[in-house]
């Protein structure tokens, strides 16, 4: 038993640090970074002030995955997000990659 605690805690570290770049691709597959930038404003916020807004909320991965699928406006000003084409699966990949970019 105590061989499997130090075995478990290293595939998630590893397969956390082999998401990443899987949802980076997937958001440029999905031209997320056509209005997205990880440090910087575009046509909507940067990943950076995604993450602050929703630090700390227990719901943040759902709510976010919502708003990738569904769209949304008014949140970060007048230009509104288009609804994306992407599975449940795609979107909570996509809002714990968003989330992860917090300063």
């Amino acid at each position: 038993m105590k061989q499997l605690l130090p075995a478990a805690l290293l595939w998630l570290s590893t397969s956390t640090v082999l998401a990443a770049p899987n949802a980076q691709a997937l958001a440029t597959s999905k031209n997320c970074l056509a209005c997205h930038a990880i440090d910087r404003k575009l046509v909507g916020p940067s990943y950076q002030d995604v993450a602050a807004r929703y630090a700390g909320q227990k719901d943040a991965v759902s709510r976010l995955a919502e708003k990738i699928q569904k769209g949304g406006s008014g949140s970060w000003g007048p230009v509104p997000m288009p609804a994306n084409p992407v599975t449940p699966e795609e979107a909570k990949t996509l809002a714990t990659w968003v989330l992860s970019h917090k300063k």
